[in-house]
């Protein structure tokens, strides 16, 4: 490699030259043909040599014809053939007859057919192989173009090899864009780690790596830290130690008599299995070491029978405990890392410390964003019965029903318009009329008549959302309906290897937004929300100032439905579209209420944040259990209604003072 670095550096100079001189080499590549170029060397590429290789390599690098890169690839891969009679050369597959087929290197198109026998097929070497590959790599690394710059480091990261070190090293003191310099002084770092020769060149590369939370940067750093587990008499000079193991605190007794019994080095330990094979073996007239078959039910009878078999000289001793750790005390058993240089490792634990802080870092901010995605599903799902519950005092079960209908809306649109942004698009407001008219038209005939009997609304609304879930699975059956996002909204925004968050959560926390701007616009700047906090804070009053508190009521109702409607649309595209759908919310609708403050916006946004957070919090401690999460989670809502019932926000007037 050493004796390559000259060329490269001559190859380097005249890459440099070329990119002064783009106009004159793009006319160059229009004018001439990589056949044409090839024709100047030709003795040099049908037989190479490691000697002859860079007078090919230089002569296909100044002319840069179009497909240089395809022919040194296929040139290193082996599959060029010459034509003797014209010496021309040609890339070639198999075709039907077991002739090959030829395709013109310039065009890619096939020229005809031959037979293997009627060509040279060129066979690089090892050596002239290596030189291409370097060649190439350094060909794209010094490429005018950024994007062929930021491809060819994305092959190295995905094959890193020693060789691609120098390389690297030219490319960047030449490159002149920030962001790909960062890019190549990493993945420098990332070579220089694993293959660099020197302690010093490593350290420093692997000090370059701290923190960096990418999964090739641990990657590297913990292959830098694989160990192997051996035992000795005495831990071998020179060995780079992990840790020692401590039998009895780092492995078991019988784990490291088990060790030094696979090295031949004591007897085996017969198990259980092996001692009742034993015994079986040794069964005479319906006894084993004068002990009756049947009563070698336990374990200690079995053990009796064994050293009964012992005694009489019939089998090997039974390895006691205090055997194996007579055994054991005389060996030290211990990890060693496979990298010999303990300055490498040193600097590659550390390294990897500092991750792993940053990392414990970056997992709390995605735990974050999960919960503040959860929250703005929980605010869409509870700010229409926030309002229903706080100016009405109606304990609305069927508010779940309402999400679910704005959701089947969704699909309905959906199967009518096949683009899923069109289609989006609809239902949204079409949800909101749809659920607005059905909760209008429940208040009108049903709520009005029980305003003054809060049990018999719940009755009658908790036989309501039944009534409304058995109709959509009569309608839309009981398997689970696709309710798809747009392509724009489908994958995730990685913000790194650690934390990701799926598109779609991003755009319902911003419909969450958006809701919660829009009602405050209603509620403070328009005239229906001031006529509903007027209702809301002294229902009499209100109606002496000329305001209707029936019409009130109904708006209302069918405002907080609607907006049950539209969070259905939203939270179908990210859960299962069912009849029950409705009932998976309502709980935490309730609570998200009842928490923030009841009949107030901002309570319900306080809420809702802090029923995420807690959420999201308790998964976090256990993950593999979310219903204990959820059980932990309304346990602290007692406690806290307990010490604030009004909840997060508490709002003056009837909602409060009932």
């Amino acid at each position: 490699m050493l004796r390559l670095l000259p060329r490269i550096a001559s190859l380097f100079a005249c890459l440099i030259a070329l990119a002064t001189l783009a106009p004159a080499r793009a006319v160059a590549q229009a004018e001439t043909p990589l056949q044409d170029v090839l024709q100047t060397v030709q003795p040099l590429v049908a037989s190479p040599s490691r000697g002859s290789v860079p007078d090919v390599l230089a002569a296909l690098m100044d002319a840069d014809a179009p497909g240089t890169v395809a022919f040194l690839r296929a040139w290193s891969d082996r599959d060029v053939y010459e034509r003797p009679e014209d010496g021309l050369f040609f890339f070639a597959r198999e075709g039907d007859d077991r002739d090959l087929v030829l395709i013109d290197i310039d065009t890619g198109e096939e020229v005809g057919t031959a037979s293997s026998r009627a060509l040279n097929h060129i066979r690089p070497n090892a050596g002239v192989r290596r030189e291409v590959n370097a060649a190439l790599v350094q060909f794209e690394l010094l490429n005018p173009d950024p994007a062929r710059r930021i491809a060819a480091l994305e092959s190295i990261a995905r094959s890193p090899d020693a060789e691609q070190i120098e390389a690297l090293e030219i490319a960047l003191e030449a490159e002149q864009v920030n962001a790909i310099a960062v890019r190549m002084q990493r993945l420098l770092d990332l070579l220089n780690a694993r293959f660099a020769t020197d302690t010093p060149t490593r350290v420093e590369a692997i000090e370059g790596l701290r923190g960096d939370i990418s999964t090739e940067a641990r990657r590297a750093l913990n292959q830098i830290l694989q160990t192997r587990s051996d035992f000795a008499e005495a831990v071998p000079e020179g060995t780079n130690v992990a840790r020692i193991r401590v039998p009895g605190d780092d492995m078991t007794l019988i784990a490291a008599y088990t060790v030094l019994s696979d090295a031949e080095l004591f007897p085996v330990r017969p198990g259980r299995n092996a001692i009742r094979d034993v015994l079986r073996a040794n069964v005479v007239d319906g006894a084993v070491g004068g002990i009756p078959v049947h009563q070698l039910d336990t374990d200690a009878a079995r053990r009796a029978a064994y050293l009964a078999l012992e005694e009489a000289g019939t089998v090997a001793p039974l390895v006691t405990t205090a055997d194996m750790e007579a055994a054991v005390a005389q060996f030290v058993f211990y990890d060693a890392y496979l990298e010999a240089d303990a300055a490498v490792t040193d600097a590659a634990r550390d390294a990897l410390d500092s991750t792993r802080t940053r990392i414990s870092v970056w997992q709390f901010v995605g735990i974050s964003i999960d919960a503040l995605s959860l929250a703005s599903i929980f605010f869409l799902a509870a700010i229409g019965l926030a309002i229903t519950f706080g100016v009405m005092r109606v304990i609305n079960m069927a508010h779940g029903e309402f999400i679910m209908m704005g959701a089947y809306t969704g699909y309905v649109v959906q199967t009518l318009i096949p683009d899923y942004t069109v289609s989006l698009v609809v239902a949204l407001p079409l949800a909101f009329l749809v659920t607005f008219a059905a909760g209008v038209a429940m208040e009108r005939l049903v709520i009005r008549h029980l305003y003054t009997r809060p049990l018999e609304t719940l009755l009658a609304t908790f036989g309501i959302s039944i009534a409304l879930q058995q109709l959509a699975k009569n309608i839309f059956g009981t398997q689970a309906r696709p309710l798809t996002s747009p392509d724009w909204l489908a994958g995730a925004i990685a913000v790194n290897d650690v934390v990701s968050v799926s598109t779609i959560r991003v755009a319902i926390f911003f419909m969450a937004l958006f809701f919660l701007l829009a009602l405050l616009v209603i509620l403070n700047r328009t005239r229906l929300g001031l006529e509903v906090r007027a209702v809301t804070q002294n229902p009499g009053m209100a109606a002496s100032m000329g305001i209707n508190p029936d019409r009130i009521n109904m708006l209302t109702f069918g405002l907080g439905s609607g907006i049950a409607g539209v969070a259905g649309v939203s939270i179908g595209l990210v859960a299962q579209v069912t009849s029950e759908m409705g009932a998976n919310y309502i709980v935490q609708s309730f609570m998200t209420v009842v928490v923030g403050g009841v009949g107030s916006v901002f309570g319900t946004l306080a809420g809702a944040t802090l029923i995420g957070f807690l959420q999201k919090g308790i998964e976090w401690f256990n993950p593999a259990n979310t219903l204990a999460a959820q059980t932990y989670m309304v346990l602290f809502i007692i406690l806290f209604i307990q010490f604030r019932p009004k909840g997060i926000v508490a709002l003056k007037g009837r909602a409060a003072g009932d």
